[in-house]
């Protein structure tokens, strides 16, 4: 890589950082031009040079943030049991992600992927529920039955993290992750 390349580079990792910690901070609402720029120790309208706008800028962080939500997935279910409890741990773990950064879940789930085009593989990697294949594989589920577990963990995950996330059920963590337990026995037992 010639100089001008790695200073590219570093000047658009500043930008992403900066505007990824914000996100998990302030989420959505705290992410602007501006507020992502000061942070990142530059001018705003420098964001322009790297990103073509804020949405590409956001984009961005969705896809960076989708290999944050698989490693932390990953290492919260390392060694554990396949099949249905496997499958269990790893739906709970992601609802454990999206509770300790609910600006994340803001991004993923209630922000629009504007002009999607060739980012549909993206948007299919935040939708999606891995562990699936491996259930089919060692006879759990057969591909239907995992058609309509994948499709109920898809509607409740998100339904009951904005529930709770907006404060309206159930009072408290405890309680959220039993009430989480529950349905995931309904949906994947």
């Amino acid at each position: 890589m010639r100089n001008r390349q790695i200073q590219e580079e570093r000047i658009k990792t500043y930008f992403l950082d900066s505007a990824k910690n914000l996100l998990r901070a302030e989420g959505l609402k705290g992410v602007s031009v501006r507020n992502v720029a000061y942070r990142a120790g530059y001018s705003y309208a420098t964001l322009y040079n790297y990103f073509k706008d804020i949405n590409d800028l956001l984009f961005r962080c969705v896809e960076d943030f989708c290999q944050e939500v698989g490693d932390f997935v990953a290492a919260r279910t390392e060694g554990g049991a396949p099949g249905r409890e496997g499958l269990r741990r790893t739906a709970r773990a992601y609802v454990e992600y999206f509770v300790e950064y609910p600006g994340v879940f803001e991004l993923f789930f209630l922000e629009r992927l504007r002009g999607l085009g060739d980012r549909t593989e993206t948007a299919g990697r935040i939708t999606g529920v891995p562990r699936l294949a491996e259930c089919i594989a060692d006879g759990t589920y057969t591909a239907g039955e995992a058609a309509a577990v994948e499709e109920g963990l898809r509607c409740m995950l998100p339904g009951m993290l904005l529930l709770y996330e907006n404060r309206l059920a159930p009072d408290n963590y405890e309680e959220f992750m039993q009430s989480v337990d529950a349905q995931l026995g309904r949906v994947i037992d």
